[in-house]
């Protein structure tokens, strides 16, 4: 993902930067939301070609399959006819989105407007451009009327948030009756042994690639970010708690990414 307020994101103080200069969020930092809005803003042309390379081209089979997963959960649902992707950076889900549900209006909504210029330069060209739309807003006061969407869906955007329950809330808000919502995120791995390969990888060598294009804050970010995270059952309580009757979780290639399902009555 990118999520959040409406001002300009300006530029991170600097004890929040790396030694390259590249912004590094503090989440114990007043300007933490701030300072991950100018996080995406310094990575975004290098943003899905790097997540490509990091993921190993995984990140190309995990959207495809939540939506997999989201399809089978809804399967006694209404037809989805409006969808909205919550921090959706430069738009991979919410394009995928518009041709997975062929009859649906989606829109694509977050707080870097960089990513939001990205994301609409490459909607343009498809044929489903005409059903899609992009907003700027924050995730935690969405500028949508209540019980107004079928399908509220989020990538690797969790982590990055300042008030997860509340924005759980905001997202019941706005669901209707028998609407959805999908989250797909970066868990720990279920196996002992994948962790350990995971951590390995995910805490050393993606650090050490970021530091390489000259962007070692957004990407020593990133592992300090799991670690901020509730555990899957801590967040399917979450979901519970914001008022979604139905709850459930699916991993992928070996836990290192799992899809949080959670319906409305």
């Amino acid at each position: 993902m990118s999520s959040a307020d409406e001002e300009p994101p300006g530029e991170a103080p600097a004890d929040h930067r790396a030694s390259d200069g590249s912004p590094f969020p503090d989440r114990s930092s007043a300007t933490f939301e701030r300072d991950v809005q100018a996080m995406f803003t310094h990575i975004v042309r290098r943003y899905d070609w790097f997540d490509h390379a990091a993921s190993l081209g995984n990140d190309y089979l995990w959207r495809p399959r939540a939506l997999w997963d989201l399809s089978r959960f809804r399967r006694n649902d209404p037809p989805v006819t409006r969808v909205l992707d919550v921090g959706c950076g430069t738009g991979d889900l919410t394009r995928l989105s518009a041709r997975y549900f062929p009859s649906a209006r989606v829109v694509g909504a977050d707080f870097t407007e960089a990513m939001l210029r990205i994301a609409d330069h490459r909607t343009r060209p498809e044929a489903t451009a005409p059903r899609v739309g992009y907003l700027r807003a924050n995730a935690r006061r969405l500028p949508i009327a209540s019980a107004s969407v079928d399908v509220i869906m989020s990538a690797f955007v969790a982590r990055n948030l300042v008030d997860l329950p509340g924005v759980f809330r905001e997202f019941r808000r706005v669901v209707r009756p028998q609407g959805s919502v999908l989250t797909l995120e970066i868990t720990e791995p279920v196996s002992p042994l994948i962790g350990r390969l995971f951590h390995s990888y995910f805490d050393h060598i993606v650090p050490w690639l970021g530091a390489a294009v000259h962007s070692a804050g957004p990407y020593r970010y990133l592992p300090n970010s799991l670690r901020s995270l509730p555990s899957r059952a801590e967040m399917l309580e979450l979901l519970r708690s914001a008022g979604f009757s139905r709850v459930v979780a699916h991993s992928q290639s070996m836990g290192i990414v799992t899809s949080y399902l959670a319906g409305a009555d």
